[in-house]
């Protein structure tokens, strides 16, 4: 696989993704389903947005990892929540976690009305290996 980010500028950097992201020569794509804080049981978390962002984003390597791809690969992520103003103080969290993983993704964020049931913040993400 042969992956080039497009950045005709260089503030993106510090928001931790790339403008654009071509991928050539791929052997398989993973289409993730928007992965938020849900247990193991298919509890819905009623938690604050810091716990509910870290079990989203476990969660979500959690399905990367059981299907065989890393994150690494992950070259489109959408970021799904009911308060952006609620999440930016916990966004450091997920830019520390793509960098962990060297992931260069284009990404956008967007503020929904709400999410099932007592979900606050959601992630989808589109993996390549």
């Amino acid at each position: 696989m042969e992956k080039r980010t497009v950045n005709p500028w260089k503030w993106q950097n510090e928001r931790s993704y790339s403008q654009a992201v071509e991928v050539k020569n791929v052997e398989s794509t993973l289409y993730c389903s928007g992965q938020a804080a849900i247990d193991p049981d298919g509890t819905s978390s009623n938690k604050d947005m810091k716990s509910q962002l870290e079990q989203a984003i476990a969660n979500l390597e959690e399905v990367i990892n059981s299907a065989g791809y890393k994150c690494g690969g992950i070259v489109r992520l959408n970021v799904y929540t009911t308060s952006s103003e609620e999440l930016w103080p916990y966004f450091p969290i997920l830019q520390k976690w793509i960098a962990e993983h060297k992931i260069q993704q284009a990404l956008t964020m967007l503020e929904v009305k709400g999410l099932f049931e007592t979900l606050k913040v959601e992630l989808e993400a589109i993996v390549v290996k």
